[in-house]
């Protein structure tokens, strides 16, 4: 299980373990948080395609999805 500070997680990069569409390595680019500093909405881009998707961070957990950084 990958550890994610909410915090720290703004412009982190990522790496997919199964690409789609040749889209392997991703950043976050856009968070919103709550005024008790709880996500409440978080937007990963496509490095090569520039293709944008909100995304549940916590997904982002699973190692056998998400690898932390750029591999």
């Amino acid at each position: 299980m990958n550890k994610i500070t909410p915090k720290k997680l703004l412009h982190s990069k990522w790496t997919a373990v199964s690409p789609v569409n040749k889209e392997k390595h991703f950043m976050i680019t856009d968070m919103e948080f709550d005024e008790e500093g709880v996500v409440i909405s978080c937007i990963i881009e496509a490095v090569m395609s520039k293709r944008q998707v909100a995304i549940n961070w916590q997904d982002l957990k699973d190692q056998q999805r998400w690898l932390q950084g750029w591999q």
